[in-house]
């Protein structure tokens, strides 16, 4: 049996990524901050309670699947925050700054290194960072989060470079606007873009599409395919007049 680790696994994406590998046979092995599930799993799954952003969290998770499952073969980094509150890059504080790369980028950089020195052991592994359209656009209200989405995407292109010899591939997914609890705050905004064209296919994203792609990366498909980038949001990525 495969065993999959997956943060954020309390939200929508990385609850629904979960959901998909279990149904396909996959252990996996999911951490939030939250300290319950707020809907259940079926299958092979154990909850741990942790603070991405923490060491202490990070090693804890790790452990428990060793300890439980001796390997990992695939790590989701999904977890990821936006700002506790929106504000002109003019005023963006460094706390708020802190909050989200923290977590965002420190806590998936870190994770990835502990979890990439396990699947060394096996020569042989699969790493899906969930990054975002918003590593590539513009959002001046939100500045931390774009900095933070960003940097998910050298974290990529390292760890793809630096663990091909061993046959561990490490490749993202950059969603477009995907209806979670973290969009759940705008959606009247992005109702009314997508209604005026905003995106070629014209709804939108959902948490299952995202674990879709997910599934594509990680099951072994694509062998041959490391360090890319796959836009999952209904052509936002597309250059239009």
């Amino acid at each position: 049996m495969k065993v999959a680790l997956v943060t954020g696994v309390a939200g929508g994406i990385g609850f629904a990524t979960a959901e998909l590998l279990l149904k396909n046979g996959i252990a996996v092995v999911g951490m939030d901050v939250t300290p319950e599930m707020p809907r259940k799993l079926e299958g092979e799954f154990t909850f741990v309670q942790g603070d991405l952003s923490k060491k202490e969290s990070r090693e804890n998770y790790v452990s428990t699947a060793i300890d439980k499952y001796g390997k990992i073969d695939i790590l989701v980094n999904v977890a990821g925050v936006a700002p506790k509150i929106r504000a002109d890059i003019l005023e963006m504080t460094e706390e708020s700054y802190d909050f989200v790369m923290n977590i965002n980028t420190k806590g998936t950089l870190f994770l990835t290194q502990l979890v990439a020195k396990e699947m060394i052991k096996n020569n042989s592994g699969s790493i899906v960072n969930i990054s975002s359209m918003s590593g590539y656009t513009s959002s001046t209200s939100r500045g931390e989060y774009c900095i933070s989405k960003a940097g998910v995407t050298m974290i990529t292109t390292l760890f793809a470079d630096k663990l091909a010899p061993y046959g561990i591939t490490v490749n993202e997914i950059r969603p477009g606007i995907i209806a979670t609890g973290m969009t759940d705050k705008v959606k009247a905004k992005y109702d009314a873009l997508i209604e005026d064209g905003l995106l070629p296919i014209k709804r939108w994203g959902q948490p299952e599409d995202i674990a879709n792609a997910v599934w594509v990366l990680c099951n072994g498909t694509l062998p041959y395919v490391t360090g890319q980038s796959l836009d999952v949001d209904g052509g936002f990525h597309i250059r239009r007049l």
